[in-house]
């Protein structure tokens, strides 16, 4: 197998005449083909096969340490940010390789954003301003009057709007770690993605902020692609269409194990190490 050379970012940036209040556009599909995953010498993922298909959430599941958040940022171009990181396979967007093909990295990354474990609003920013910041970050250009409508949006999408209308001009950081985490979220509706990538989105939240972001998960599925880590079994059920089960033996590299809709893994498995790992008697 050929490995890709990632040690090049692109910075063409992306056109600035994508209209990003078009409620028209469509979730977009994701397909790993035989995907496997270096840092260094180290192989760390083998013969990844994933379809995630659009407008459905896919979980990634599986105990730490077998792949899962490396294969999320093979997603969206990521793991190239990481020295020594090579990659083999295929990564297609609706048909497209995302490595290979004629996609400029800035457009890849607006159209399949990303939310991480640890909420990071810019410190520097205000609420207001953490929901733009996209756009400025992208080169995308937008009358006063679109900034105005598009903040709304993002933030009611988010399930922030009511909490924070009056708060547009307090710095992110002053707002909760639940609050944080959907301005994150808001930030990243704003360049209109066709998917949305979240890494463990809710590990370090409260049960509230916990379901107002899985509300927030299975309002955007319905126009956005969403490829969820969770270690939370009982979250993985409630959120996702579909579940792809990584399993990694001792010294070796992370694999799909099993993966089908998500009421099959959890109620039906074909692999009994699938069967062990939802029902708590490993991981």
């Amino acid at each position: 197998m050929t490995s890709i050379d990632i040690t090049t970012t692109d910075t063409t940036r992306v056109s600035s005449d994508i209209s990003l209040l078009d409620p028209g556009h469509k979730a977009a599909g994701l397909t790993a083909s035989n995907v496997a995953c270096w840092f260094g010498a180290k192989k760390v993922l083998e013969g990844v096969n994933l379809d995630m298909a659009p407008g459905q959430v896919t979980a990634l599941i599986g105990p730490s340490g077998c792949g899962k958040s490396t294969f999320l940022r093979t997603l969206n171009r990521m793991h190239e940010l990481v020295p020594s990181a090579t990659l083999a396979g295929e990564i297609l967007i609706d048909g497209v390789d995302i490595y290979r093909g004629a996609i400029p990295v800035t457009d890849v990354r607006r159209r399949i954003g990303m939310v991480f474990q640890k909420p990071n609003p810019f410190p520097a920013m205000t609420v207001a301003e953490n929901v733009l910041a996209g756009l400025k970050l992208s080169g995308l250009k937008t009358t006063r009057s679109e900034r105005d409508a598009l903040i709304e949006s993002c933030l009611t999408k988010a399930g922030l709007w009511n909490e924070v209308k009056n708060r547009l001009g307090d710095p992110g950081r002053a707002l909760s770690g639940g609050q944080q985490q959907r301005l994150c979220i808001a930030r990243s509706l704003a360049v209109s993605p066709q998917v949305l990538l979240m890494d463990e989105p809710c590990s370090a939240l409260d049960p509230t902020s916990t379901r107002r972001i899985e509300q927030t998960i299975s309002e955007i599925s319905e126009t956005i692609t969403v490829v969820i880590v969770t270690h939370n079994m009982q979250q993985a059920q409630r959120v996702s269409h579909r579940c792809a089960f990584f399993l990694a033996a001792e010294n070796e590299p992370g694999r799909i194990i099993e993966e089908g809709p998500t009421k099959d893994i959890f109620t039906n498995p074909h692999d009994s190490r699938t069967n062990d790992y939802v029902n708590g008697r490993f991981g």
